[in-house]
């Protein structure tokens, strides 16, 4: 190989010109081209309550006091259904509760008393009497025999659906609670308490025991009612009227014994 010979035969191309590399390599700001892809509005996420968190709670307690004020709105004596189930409340809670405030044992014998004989009264002959037109007492005549007197509305005065519910409720309800806590202090042999439960247990179930058949005796009132109805039914006047109340009498009255 002569000196003069040069080492490349092939001659070196210069570089492109940088001006022509804006054809190859895209510029300015990154998804600004949109003639390939259409451009997409931003999705904006904003915070919300989490599914089953505080919103959840509160709206539970309010479901729970819309229900209690909306049997207070739908009740025709307010009043008299709040005072029967804060009555019958009062004395099943102040027995439940009353170590936890005072050691005194007459003290709390002599509040559960009062509340127990409130409640007693206020059942016999006023929340009966107002919400379901039902009332009942003991006579006893001169001959020294007691026998039950039984009184209600006129059948054609109905009582308020949910006054009548809530009374018979509240009316079965807590013997139940009395009955429990009489089991209750037996199993722990707490014979001191033991006398106040006996009287609740005997001032609760008077009360069922005296609605009970006074209710029964105002359907079967109604029974009689509607039996004597039949004598004004044209054709059915006299031995056929008769025969045939009797009947309703008898079959209305076997329905509601």
């Amino acid at each position: 190989m002569s000196a003069s010979q040069p080492l490349f035969d092939a001659t070196i191309e210069p570089d492109e010109d940088p001006t022509n590399s804006s054809s190859q390599f895209p510029s300015g700001n990154i998804g600004s081209s949109g003639g390939a892809r259409g451009q997409t509005q931003p999705v904006v996420l904003t915070p919300g309550p989490p599914v089953g968190g505080p919103s959840g709670i509160e709206g539970n307690s309010g479901n729970a006091e819309s229900g209690i004020s909306g049997i207070l709105r739908s009740s025709s004596h307010p009043m008299v259904l709040a005072c029967l189930y804060l009555f019958r409340s009062a004395a099943l809670a102040v027995y439940v509760l009353c170590g936890l405030f005072t050691d005194n044992y007459v003290l709390s014998i002599v509040i559960v008393v009062v509340l127990l004989s409130l409640d007693f009264w206020n059942v016999r002959n006023v929340a009966g009497r107002t919400l379901v037109g039902l009332r009942y007492w003991n006579e006893v005549d001169e001959e020294g025999e007691s026998s039950w007197v039984f009184e209600c509305r006129d059948p054609s005065r109905p009582a308020n659906p949910i006054d009548e519910k809530m009374f018979w409720i509240a009316l079965y309800a807590f013997p139940l609670g009395w009955l429990a806590l009489f089991f209750v202090s037996l199993l722990k042999f707490n014979i001191s308490f033991l006398p106040i439960v006996i009287l609740a247990l005997v001032f609760n179930f008077s009360n069922v025991l005296g609605f009970t058949y006074a209710d029964r005796d105002a359907k079967r009132q109604w029974a009689n009612s509607v039996s004597s109805g039949a004598f004004g039914l044209p054709g059915l006047g006299g031995i056929g009227g008769q025969l045939v109340g009797g009947a309703i009498r008898s079959g209305l009255s076997r329905v509601f014994t």
